[in-house]
């Protein structure tokens, strides 16, 4: 089993494809790429923390809310936690934030990106997250009011796919490695 963390999927939003760029024609493409990519890398038994904007509206599609709708057709156990687009889209997601360990580090998860030191526990990290889709991939000023990484996990910037959690600390790593390289010279 391995874990998994992606945001702002959006599925059945057309607007998004211009909001944010995405290289598909239409709404109809994206979805079929984003489940595609999504199950190509998620086998059954993995989980995925889905950090917010799964997929566009309330309704109903086949018998099923429109959460549901597209949860059948991904693998893996998808846990939301809950972004500003999860409000009527019939997610069960009742997680707002979390505090998670692993790789003997303590991660901050949320869907917005914190913007004080307030929003953050002290004791974190780095904090995944996601909201800003394409703007950036991370954040990090160890002087700066946030002085740990911001990693956003958005399909935007992790090529329209899930991500794993070893590759997130990987990235972290990089991104400390980086931090202290350009601090030294």
């Amino acid at each position: 089993m391995k874990t998994f963390f992606s945001a702002d999927i959006h599925l059945g939003h057309a607007n998004v494809i211009r909001f944010c760029n995405r290289p598909y024609q239409s709404e109809d493409e994206m979805n079929k790429g984003l489940i595609h990519n999504w199950n190509q890398r998620v086998k059954p038994g993995d989980v995925v923390y889905h950090v917010g904007d799964f997929c566009f509206r309330g309704g109903w599609q086949a018998g099923k809310t429109k959460a549901q709708f597209w949860e059948s057709q991904l693998n893996g156990k998808i846990i939301h936690i809950q972004g500003n687009h999860d409000i009527n889209n019939g997610t069960k997601a009742l997680i707002t934030h979390a505090i998670m360990q692993f790789g003997g580090h303590e991660v901050f998860v949320t869907h917005r990106p914190p913007t004080m030191k307030a929003e953050v526990p002290d004791f974190c990290d780095f904090v995944i997250c996601g909201h800003i889709h394409e703007k950036w991939k991370h954040l990090y000023d160890p002087e700066g009011d946030i002085n740990v990484p911001i990693i956003n996990v958005g399909v935007d910037v992790w090529n329209y796919t899930p991500v794993s959690m070893s590759e997130t600390l990987v990235y972290y790593d990089h991104i400390i490695k980086y931090n202290k390289i350009n601090k030294v010279q």
